[in-house]
């Protein structure tokens, strides 16, 4: 489904962001209530991306502390590049999942 000003306003209906893309790229959305199946699976998707979000944050929470190197090894530089690269991923699943529930702004 494609809104004319990327706002996700369908006319009278407001319609959900869903946390996946077009082939090429555009957001997609879903008008209804929110009990249907494309709500559902959106929903799940959202609940396992907030999950792998919460698994970078405390990653990135051991690397802050220092815990590896208590442990005798040390993080390497492509270590730390790929647990930015992760971090950064999540940060923008979480924008997005945050946009379709109603918050302000756009994650792109």
């Amino acid at each position: 489904m494609d809104d004319m000003d990327g706002t996700g306003d369908m006319g009278d209906s407001k319609a959900r962001l869903l946390p996946w893309s077009s082939p090429e790229g555009k957001p997609c959305f879903v008008l209804g209530d929110g009990s249907g199946y494309v709500s559902r699976l959106a929903d799940e998707i959202e609940a396992a991306q907030l999950g792998l979000a919460a698994e970078r944050i405390a990653e990135a929470r051991r690397v802050l502390e220092g815990r590896r190197v208590l442990e005798g090894r040390r993080w390497t530089p492509g270590e730390l590049h790929l647990l930015a690269v992760e971090l950064t991923e999540a940060l923008i699943e979480v924008l997005r999942v945050a946009e379709s529930r109603g918050a302000p702004g756009r994650c792109r």
